[in-house]
């Protein structure tokens, strides 16, 4: 006990604020505050320096979708969009919309490209243009139209040949008739007459068929482009074409 008239001294109960964590790190910060009581205040101990960030985020992926056009083939289309596992998975992806045959794709058919880096593509989109029209190429239903979309597609895939010349050898071997068939020569007598355009035997067509065209040797821009693609191996181009072939 005491003794009397003495002055006791209070004691005081600093009050401490429970630990506070900072980030993902787990850093803590203890922040003392003084009692009422204390004559004084006291600066809060500083905090230090950094701390340990979170980490970022995965970029989002989203599964991409691509909208077949004229002119096109899966392997460009693998290409162009980065598609893991080149025409061959995308094919696999898209049989059920494409069917049995990679070779034919039509305009309008929507492909699903797979997963895509949000951020890679939009770095994709901002670097370079867009590599086709947003709408499809409106080409007439004859013959100056079925040459001029056959040139299209011969230039995407690198055939040589001119208006000119495709237009002088339709109107020598079919006079511009696309049901036109030879039924006399030496190849009927084989059993592969000549058909179409530009009067091309069913293996030609075959072999020299350009993906992305229809397989059907009577389709105009199919026959006249698989046989620009035959007389460009054998004659360097259609241009240089003044005999049957």
């Amino acid at each position: 006990m005491p003794a009397k008239g003495k002055h006791r001294r209070p004691k005081q109960h600093p009050i401490t604020r429970k630990l506070a964590l900072a980030g993902t790190g787990g850093a803590a910060l203890a922040l003392p505050l003084i009692s009422a009581t204390t004559a004084g205040a006291v600066a809060p101990t500083a905090a230090p320096a950094a701390l340990t960030a979170a980490p970022a985020a995965a970029p989002a992926t989203a599964p991409a979708t691509y909208s077949v056009v004229a002119g096109d083939t899966l392997s460009e289309i693998a290409a162009e969009h980065s598609v893991s596992g080149g025409w061959k998975k995308l094919y696999a992806a898209n049989k059920s919309v494409i069917g049995d045959n990679p070779a034919i794709i039509r305009p309008g058919m929507k492909l699903n490209l797979g997963a895509q880096d949000e951020t890679a593509r939009a770095s994709r989109s901002a670097a370079r243009p867009a590599l086709k029209p947003a709408t499809k190429t409106a080409y007439a239903n004859n013959l100056d139209g079925w040459i001029r979309e056959s040139l299209d597609v011969m230039a995407k895939h690198g055939i040589p040949g001119t208006y000119n010349g495709i237009h002088r050898n339709v109107m020598r071997e079919s006079s511009g008739n696309p049901l036109a068939i030879n039924n006399w020569d030496i190849n009927a007598q084989n059993g592969i007459p000549s058909k179409g355009l530009l009067q091309v035997i069913d293996p030609t067509f075959k072999a020299y068929h350009v993906p992305g065209t229809s397989l059907d040797s009577y389709d105009p821009v199919a026959n006249i482009t698989a046989a620009c693609n035959y007389a460009a191996a054998r004659y360097g181009s259609i241009d240089n074409v003044n005999g049957p072939y």
